[in-house]
């Protein structure tokens, strides 16, 4: 289980604060106003930022003092975060080590990520020559890879069209999901969260409420989501 407890954010343009658990295994949306925090929260969880108060627990255990890399979490950010003078397959391949120098094994189990997200032959290209959507699975196969039971999406997909969007997140129910780890998924669309959440934070207004069913929240969302998504 993932903890935040009673973590405080103090900036000049906001502040936030969050005192909430989210369960194993599921799969969780962040919605709520740009500038609201939904980003900074997976950065503190990620050990990218240090909030002014308050702890991140996982399984009961602190891991606020870890520094990224010792974290059991794997990031995927907007820019997907691929080196541009590397192939795909090293890209991949850096989950595994960062020397570039793979053992047989490793280099099977780069394939083998490349395969299940539809990159199968794709590993010697570069980076730019892949379409939006590829990279975005090269990225996903990356956190693949990683094997860390926390999984941080700060919308990856965001630049995608609806059709890529939406094969992209259900890509992430049938691997991420499917294999047990916890996704935090931060979006500003509720059809993201119906295709995908078993559950909604909403952040705003200085806080973070829920986690709501998904369902059960956009079907009869209190005043404050309804205003944000614009319902009467």
């Amino acid at each position: 289980m993932l903890t935040l407890e009673r973590i405080e954010i103090r900036q000049p343009s906001f502040r936030l604060d969050a005192d909430f658990s989210v369960s194993t295994g599921l799969i969780t949306a962040l919605i709520g106003p740009s500038g609201a925090g939904k980003s900074s929260l997976l950065s503190i969880i990620g050990g990218f930022y240090t909030p002014a108060s308050g702890r991140v627990l996982w399984n009961n255990s602190d891991i606020s003092v870890l520094a990224p890399g010792a974290r059991p979490c794997a990031t995927l950010f907007q820019d997907n975060n691929l080196f541009p003078h590397l192939t795909v397959a090293a890209n991949v391949g850096m989950a595994l080590t960062t020397d570039m120098r793979l053992t047989p094994a490793q280099s099977e189990q780069v394939t083998a990520a490349l395969s299940q997200v539809g990159l199968a032959d794709m590993g010697r290209r570069k980076p730019a020559t892949l379409s939006g959507g590829q990279q975005a699975r090269a990225a996903l196969a990356r956190a693949l890879l990683q094997d860390r039971p926390l999984v941080l999406l700060d919308e990856p997909f965001s630049a995608l069209g609806p059709a890529l969007k939406a094969e992209m997140l259900d890509l992430v129910r049938e691997t991420l999901a499917a294999a047990g780890r916890t996704v935090l998924m931060v979006t500003h669309d509720p059809a993201d969260a119906l295709r995908i959440a078993d559950e909604i934070l909403f952040v705003a207004d200085g806080t973070v409420t829920g986690p709501h069913p998904t369902r059960e929240l956009l079907d009869d969302p209190p005043p404050a989501l309804r205003t944000y998504l614009g319902a009467k």
